[in-house]
């Protein structure tokens, strides 16, 4: 599985690679302000690359995982299926130019072909289904938790907008930004630190 289709996947799911969030401003009490000179104001218009981010977020990998060993399982049984009913076909085919056969018995067993080449084309299709479903699913998944952390954490921070950008020549939306501006890491950081959280709970149930 390519991850750059998973990585536009989930930047079409995301909205266009734009997630605006409107924060409320803080008044009066300074006890909350971010003392770190190099984070972004309150009220900043920050960006982070997604493409670093679904690379380096762990529970992305798992799922990438999980879902290419399923992947990888489907398509070895469509594999099998088809390579038996190819050996099959020349099996037949073999007997017809060796004269093997009669009429009757070569067109029965040609009906019986065609069926079990409908079947295998029905079954390759259904599996085919199955795998765009896994891969949707997954990157509904991966896109969610980033969305639903980049919520919480730009309300928290008090930015005003986040805008996620790809590439790395010519980087879309965010051509330039200042080092400040970029939120990457931290988001990064605190994917990770919730997904082993997640992890921990999941593990004492």
């Amino acid at each position: 599985m390519k991850k750059s289709t998973i990585i536009s996947g989930i930047a079409a799911i995301l909205g266009a690679a734009v997630l605006a969030i409107s924060c409320q401003q803080s008044t009066g009490n300074n006890e909350n302000e971010n003392n770190d000179a190099a984070a972004p104001a309150k009220g900043a218009i920050v960006f982070f690359n997604l493409d670093t981010v679904t690379s380096e977020y762990d529970m992305a990998n798992d799922l990438r995982s999980i879902v290419e060993t399923k992947v990888n399982s489907i398509s070895e049984e469509v594999n099998r299926r088809g390579n038996k009913l190819q050996k099959d076909v020349n099996a037949f085919q073999e007997k017809i130019d060796k004269g093997l056969l009669t009429r009757s018995v070569a067109e029965a067993q040609s009906q019986k072909l065609q069926k079990q080449q409908n079947d295998f084309q029905n079954y390759a299709a259904q599996k085919q289904q199955e795998i765009a479903e896994e891969q949707s699913v997954m990157m509904n998944q991966i896109a969610d938790a980033i969305k639903t952390f980049v919520d919480e954490y730009a309300t928290e921070k008090g930015y005003s907008l986040v805008l996620t950008t790809q590439g790395d020549v010519l980087p879309a939306p965010v051509v330039f930004g200042v080092e400040e501006l970029d939120i990457t890491q931290a988001i990064i950081d605190g994917l990770n630190e919730a997904y082993v959280k997640e992890k921990a709970k999941s593990d004492k149930k």
